[in-house]
């Protein structure tokens, strides 16, 4: 062999090692993100209110990740910092749009079967949701990744980029302002099912008797159609209102609503249905000391896109 194939031997064995390390590597990467990702999802998506940009959000987390040259000790911390700070700079739009937003707002709806082992692994329900939009973004990210997550305050202060001592009273002053959204009633499947059921056929039937025994006096219906459809444009708070409400819309209709299937909402019992104007909706309930006290009714078309009928 003469030293010119010798050389290009040699150049050709180092590429096919530098080849198969790049190939390890990216193996490796994909391993790490796929253990990471269903947790990227769920933080995302509790700091955005929606399913669809959480989504977009980890896939740009992804892009990101896969074009770091150098290894990476701590991938969960790591990618942790990068979904975080995406979300915050998403959030800045996400508010300008949402004091234009025509009625009440609400997350996009997270639909499960009602029997699920998985639930959702944390308990942010849309009560502790609709308290998390009071907060400022920072809190909001301090309380999700410290109380939800389990982040410790060093981490997130790396995460968000300020002193512990910051981070600290973000946190405290989040967890102050969220603590009496936080859930103290748990409902296990049967009892959801049966919930959800018994009120489905009360509204539809406008049963006083039925809704009066379901209800809180102090019951809220939150409707959210986006002005793309018809919802209320205000919430609607308290037992007598919610009994009208109920009462005149069955007068009015003369196609009843359908019941597609119940489901756990974000953590909360619920059902998937049609409206009288065959208009898919998501219904989750609010369940306190036994009683609904509060609706949450989601019928903006751009919120049920990944709702399989």
């Amino acid at each position: 062999m003469n030293e010119t194939d010798r050389d290009h031997n040699i150049r050709e064995g180092a590429m096919a090692k530098e080849a198969s390390a790049d190939v390890s590597l990216s193996d490796q990467r994909i391993v790490e993100f796929t253990v990471e990702r269903k947790r990227l999802l769920r933080l995302s998506y509790r700091m955005l209110g929606s399913i669809t940009e959480a989504e977009d959000v980890v896939q740009d987390a992804w892009l990101r990740w896969a074009r770091v040259e150098d290894e990476v000790r701590t991938p969960t911390a790591y990618l942790t910092r990068i979904v975080t700070r995406l979300c915050l700079d998403r959030m800045k739009s996400a508010r300008a749009r949402r004091e234009v937003y025509v009625g009440p707002w609400l997350p996009e709806p997270l639909v499960e079967p009602v029997d699920t082992q998985e639930a959702i692994a944390d308990d942010v329900t849309v009560t502790l949701m609709l308290a998390l939009e009071r907060l400022s973004p920072l809190e909001r990210a301090a309380f999700l990744l410290h109380e939800v997550f389990d982040v410790a305050l060093t981490e997130i202060a790396v995460v968000l980029e300020r002193e512990p001592a910051a981070v600290r009273q973000l946190a405290s002053r989040a967890r102050k302002n969220v603590q009496n959204a936080r859930p103290r009633y748990s409902v296990g499947a049967a009892e959801a099912e049966g919930i959800a059921r018994a009120f489905f056929a009360a509204s539809r039937d406008g049963d006083v008797t039925a809704l009066s025994a379901l209800l809180a006096r102090d019951v809220e219906i939150h409707s959210d159609g986006g002005g793309k459809v018809l919802a209320f444009r205000e919430v609607i708070r308290g037992l007598e209102r919610a009994l009208r409400l109920f009462v005149s819309a069955q007068r009015k209709t003369a196609t009843p609503p359908t019941l597609l299937r119940t489901a756990t909402i974000d953590g909360l019992p619920g059902y998937v249905s049609l409206d009288p104007n065959g208009v898919l909706q998501i219904t989750a309930l609010g369940i306190r000391d036994g009683k609904i006290f509060a609706i949450y009714i989601v019928k903006n078309p751009d919120k049920l896109t990944h709702i399989d009928v």
